[in-house]
């Protein structure tokens, strides 16, 4: 896939050394996180090249058919029962491709964060584990492993080195948040360095939850 995926560009600063690559949920695009950029405090870090990818439309099953932004198509309401590997597995290399545009300007994988939320969350986990590069981090909200079964095979070597923000809501009806803590305990399990976080919330971001990702960033990147 030679073009990326249309996407958002903010710079904190010119000339950035981060680069933090943000993956949205179904349905929504590369905007729905755009204000966390200036909601994040990040004060004390060399400038951050933020990106927002626009997932491709498709057809997503378990809403009918309904063509929509979408990293890969949902089955049904259990989301783990057969799964979209296909989609899962063309999504991750377009996540590698924002990678390796960053790196190409400059940005070496240990300054590169993937971000995501629900089905981006998904992704970030499918890309990032499978990187054959230590990631600075990847951070995990509202979300799952999908291909759980392969990831302890696929992963790669450095994976178990590079830190992983998971937070997730108590109170979440979209991804239960027993869903989340099976998916941390296999990453536990694996070797992976997790920092976990609830919240008293649904399947959305909450401010306090904002501010560990402040803290975590700001220990991650610093």
């Amino acid at each position: 896939m030679s073009e990326l995926l249309e996407h958002v560009t903010i710079d904190t600063a010119d000339n950035p050394e981060i680069s933090v690559i943000w993956l949205h949920g179904l349905g929504a695009d590369g905007n729905d996180f755009v204000p966390i950029v200036r909601e994040l405090d990040l004060s004390g870090l060399p400038g951050i090249r933020f990106i927002f990818p626009h997932a491709r439309q498709i057809p997503v099953t378990v809403n009918g058919g309904y063509v929509m932004r979408a990293w890969y198509d949902i089955t049904g309401a259990e989301l783990v029962r057969r799964e979209d590997e296909n989609g899962l597995r063309a999504s991750q290399l377009e996540v590698e491709a924002f990678i390796a545009r960053e790196k190409a300007r400059g940005v070496p994988a240990s300054r590169i964060v993937l971000a995501g939320f629900s089905q981006g969350c998904a992704m970030t986990i499918q890309a990032g584990l499978r990187h054959p590069e230590k990631l600075a981090g990847l951070l995990c909200l509202s979300g799952y492993v999908p291909l759980s079964a392969k990831l302890p095979t696929e992963r790669s070597e450095v994976a178990l080195n590079t830190p992983i923000f998971m937070a997730h809501g108590r109170h979440d009806n979209v991804v239960p948040v027993n869903r989340a803590e099976m998916s941390r305990d296999l990453l536990v399990s694996m070797g992976c360095q997790v920092e976990w976080h609830e919240y008293a919330m649904q399947h959305t971001v909450c401010l306090e939850e904002v501010q560990a990702m402040s803290a975590w960033l700001k220990k991650v990147l610093g």
